[in-house]
């Protein structure tokens, strides 16, 4: 994992961070340094070479000898620039070459090539410097323009400033000579910055054919141009960068010049203008990196609770490479007293259902006597949770440059520097204004943010101390076993059971707004996107004040969920009663039991002949074992429906030729052929009694056919436009239309003669269009249904609950094809006319996985805990749900699969457009 990058010591002595965040470096000049306080003589026996770097803010001299100190004059401070010609001066080769800064206050630093904090000199005195190559009229009257600047009131300053810095930019155009490869073609030049932690570079962007290049407008970096080849680009994401949606974030392979590179833009439409255009470029390639199905993969366990917090604060525009919204981590344990860490004992850890503010009562009590009181915009907490400030608090060990940069050249006071886990975890609980959560250093690496390489002297505490390693709790042993633990705590079985509450209030529909309230979750309105639009600004002054707030305030991630976010799974399957009790109108969530107050229940059992004898290896190795075309060979009369026998002597399918057929499959031949009705058939099932064929058609009717009369025994007028679906389970029949509704109709066992008599209604599941498909659980205590318009409805078919709908969801946007139930009940799986595959949580109705399929899948089944699918091309896909992986296909037909049944011996039943019924067997 590539942290915050800290080896500022291999760099050169000079860098941005010697700056004010911000300000703006733009060329230096060869230069010597003669020494104020001595005389004549020994200053040009002693004189310094090195180099006066011109800044936005400041004039920086460099000497060459990394023993000396670089010398730091702050604009503000600077009375005076302007021509020497004091008689020292005229013994020196150096006409119109010599110049003079006179100042009130310098700034030492990094003398003997030591971090330490800054020395500030405020004595007025005067600088002399002459230049080895330049000269004066290159230098000087753009030092006098920034000095002026300087002499501005602040809003004044700020303006002129910044139309120095664009007068200067503008001037510079992309040098085409560092082009690689003469056949290059340009397609793009913008301009933009270069971001890295508390500092911005800008430089010209150039996009060609086949690379991606940063010019800086100056030589901060060691090559004048940064060249990326776009085939050595893994991902392209785009950011948001203060509150606004400006950055792109780009990472490389090992064999690219950088293996990062983070752009920000001036507007939304120039980020955007690029990325669309990289994209277009055949020589991009991005990796797939999967994104859609993570929530999946974590909730399957298949991914570490880590890997996907760092996903999400990813996806959450959170970045190593901006200070301002760095990844955030929980604080998971509440224990640093103890000898030894003991993960089976709740009270180890923190409450992941409250925020750290909300997690001592009486802190919490305070804090909400004065938030009733407080006027428009309200908020509970005045400072964040994650804010440049606190990453570098944790960090300052290892980033000690950074920290200086921060806070104006000095270390923080020694007592208050991170010394102690357990001091820092109680003043979370107690502090007044200390809400900070963790780093994701806290749970990987060696802990070496939390060890003192005695490099750097960062003072003595109150007691006489000095600033050491942090002090860890008793279970640790030492920093790498103290990493180690905590990440053992991170994903241990009850963090996992409750780490999306956590997620709930970073990223999720706690995260603002009245479930913000009802969480005590509500931070200073500034630290929102959203809550102002800074392009509206027009005042420069304003606008820069603006955007200083919200990098000291910190910002809050971009808000992934408007629902709860699902939980992860156990290894026992979720309890029957809390399917879709969470989900009631997604917005309404009952406390998920903790890992240990999980009901006993028995696992679901699966069909066992199924999971016996089909395995994943079969799946891969499927041959045709029949085929047989005895439908019409009319255009557009696909068959829509196939089913075995239980038994699995016979096949019977339906098509829109409006014939249902019975095949034997021990005499290999057409047994029954049936007109059934004048309008097409979609759908049958074959009742348990295996005498009876249940058929429904386009003409509203539901036909009845007895194998052993051979005859339609009865005809139920069941709806108002075409059956579309048909479903039997437990003595009952459910039957669904295009006229919005799904019929449940009851049958009686006649015990003398075992066969069921005349159906009889009992109520309906109205629904607002159309319905095209369902599908029941096991136990039948839910259903759920998909809909012309793309909602997918789940109804509560519990006794007590008299069949109402728990929750309607808009998950396509298009016609629902096909859903399946997962053997366990904890996900629905839906595919759609739009061309996706979506992967829906039982217990908060949450998307958990989004696939874009190219194709539209038609019908799915399931193969034990494998899903096999059916598209519109005559692909029969499987499907590893658990990992979210397509782990095989196969051609089986010429067109759209329509049907898909599964057999007891190891075998698939398809049926196709093509008017062909397949039976498939593993050759192996």
């Amino acid at each position: 994992m590539a942290f915050l990058e800290t080896d500022t010591l291999g760099q050169e002595r000079f860098s941005l961070l010697l700056l004010e965040p911000g300000e703006i470096y733009f060329e230096d000049f060869s230069v010597y340094y003669y020494p104020v306080g001595l005389p004549e003589a020994e200053a040009i026996k002693k004189k310094q070479r090195g180099h006066l770097k011109i800044c936005s803010k400041s004039i920086v001299f460099v000497p060459k000898e990394i023993h000396l100190p670089i010398i730091k004059f702050p604009m503000k401070y600077v009375t005076l620039i302007e021509e020497w010609s004091g008689g020292l001066f005229s013994r020196l080769d150096a006409k119109d070459k010599v110049l003079k800064i006179e100042s009130e206050q310098m700034i030492e630093m990094k003398e003997k090539n030591i971090i330490a904090p800054f020395v500030f000199r405020k004595e007025k005195a005067e600088y002399i410097f002459s230049l080895n190559y330049a000269t004066l009229e290159d230098t000087l009257p753009q030092m006098c323009q920034l000095q002026r600047a300087s002499t501005l009131p602040k809003s004044d300053q700020s303006a002129m400033i910044n139309a120095i810095v664009l007068s200067r930019q503008s001037r510079v155009k992309f040098n085409t000579s560092w082009l690689e490869d003469l056949y290059e073609r340009i397609v793009l030049e913008s301009r933009g910055d270069r971001i890295t932690p508390l500092s911005t570079n800008p430089g010209r962007i150039m996009l060609t054919s086949s690379r991606l290049y940063f010019q800086p407008f100056n030589n901060i970096d060691r090559w004048p141009v940064l060249k990326i080849r776009l085939k050595d680009i893994t991902r392209v994401i785009r950011r948001r960068f203060l509150l606004r949606q400006l950055g792109l974030e780009i990472y490389c392979n090992d064999k690219a010049q950088l293996a990062h590179l983070y752009l920000s833009f001036k507007t939304e439409e120039d980020r955007n203008d690029l990325y669309e255009k990289m994209l277009l470029i055949p020589d991009l390639e991005l990796e797939d990196w999967g994104q859609e199905d993570m929530a999946l993969k974590w909730q399957s366990g298949h991914i570490s609770n880590y890997d996907y917090l760092l996903y999400l604060n990813s996806m959450a525009d959170r970045s190593f490479n901006d200070l301002t919204q760095y990844p955030v981590m929980p604080w998971v344990i509440s224990d640093y007293t103890s000898s030894t860490l003991d993960l089976n004992n709740t009270s180890t850890f923190r409450d992941l259902s409250k925020p750290i503010g909300a997690l001592n009562s009486e802190r919490l009590e305070r804090i909400l006597e004065r938030y009733v009181d407080m006027p428009e915009p309200k908020f509970m907490y005045g400072s964040h949770y994650s804010t440049p400030g606190y990453v570098l608090f944790y960090l300052a060990r290892r980033a000690p440059e950074y920290v200086l940069c921060l806070q104006n050249g000095k270390f923080d006071h020694p007592d208050r520097m991170f010394n102690d886990l357990q001091d820092t975890w109680n003043n979370c609980l107690v502090g007044a204004a200390d809400f900070k959560e963790l780093v994701p250093e806290f749970y990987d690496g060696e802990g070496d943010f939390l060890k003192h390489t005695k490099v750097v002297n960062f003072g003595f505490r109150q007691d006489g101390r000095p600033v050491d390693d942090v002090k860890l709790p008793p279970w640790a042993d030492d920093p790498a076993d103290f990493i180690s633990k905590l990440r053992q705590a991170l994903e241990c079985d009850y963090v996992s059971q409750n780490l999306h509450n956590w997620i709930d209030l970073i990223f999720g529909y706690k995260q603002r707004g009245l479930e913000a309230e009802k969480a005590s979750n509500l931070f200073y309105y500034l630290t929102y996107e959203g809550a102002i639009d800074i392009d509206s600004y027009k005042d420069f002054n304003e606008r820069s004040s603006m955007e200083t707030q919200i990098m000291e305030f910190g910002q809050t991630p971009k808000q992934l969920f408007m629902t709860p976010h699902p939980h992860r799974f156990s290894s026992m399957p979720i309890p029957r009663s809390a399917i879709s009790q969470d989900c009631k109108n997604n917005n309404t969530v009952t406390t998920q039991p903790k890992v240990n107050d999980m009901p006993e229940e028995p696992p679901i059992e699966l069909s066992k002949s199924i999971v016996k004898t089909m395995s994943l290896e079969d799946l891969q190795n499927m041959d045709i074992y029949l085929q047989y075309s005895l439908h019409r060979d009319y255009f557009y009369r696909a068959v829509t429906d196939a089913r075995l026998s239980p038994d699995t002597p016979n096949i019977f399918s339906v098509s829109q030729d409006n014939l249902l057929k019975m095949y034997s499959l021990e005499d290999r031949r057409q047994l029954r052929s049936v007109n059934m009705s004048s309008m097409a058939l979609s759908s049958c099932i074959v009742m348990p009694d295996n005498k009876t064929i249940v058929v429904g058609s386009w003409d509203n009717h539901v036909y009845f056919y007895s194998i052993e009369y051979g005859r339609v025994k009865e005809t139920l007028s069941a709806h108002d436009d075409a059956v579309s679906s048909l479903a039997w389970k437990s003595n009952l029949l459910y039957t669904a239309s295009w006229d919005s509704t799904i019929k449940i109709w009851e049958y009686i066992q006649d015990s003398s003669t075992n066969t069921f008599q005349t159906p009889v209604y009992m109520s309906q599941l109205d629904h607002d269009c159309g319905v095209t498909c369902f599908t029941l659980d096991d136990p039948v205590s839910f259903l759920v249904s998909g809909t012309i318009d793309g909602s997918l409805c789940i109804w509560d078919l519990s006794p007590s609950h008299n069949h109402y709908m728990s929750n309607q969801i808009p998950v396509h946007q298009d016609r629902i094809n096909a859903i399946l139930i997962s053997p366990d009940r904890r996900r629905i799986l839906s595919c759609g006319a739009d061309k996706l595959l979506k992967v829906i949580d039982t217990a908060t109705c949450t998307e958990i996985f989004t696939k874009d399929i190219h194709s539209e899948y038609l019908c799915m089944n399931w193969v034990g805990s494998i899903a096999i699918m059916g598209d519109s091309v005559g692909f029969i896909y499987v499907w590893d749900i658990e990992k979210a992986q397509q782990v095989h296909r196969w051609k089986a037909h010429e067109g759209a699969v329509m049907s898909l049944d599964i057999g007891q011996d190891r075998c698939i039943l398809t049926g196709g457009a093509d008017k062909s019924v397949k039976l498939w067997k593993p050759n192996i």
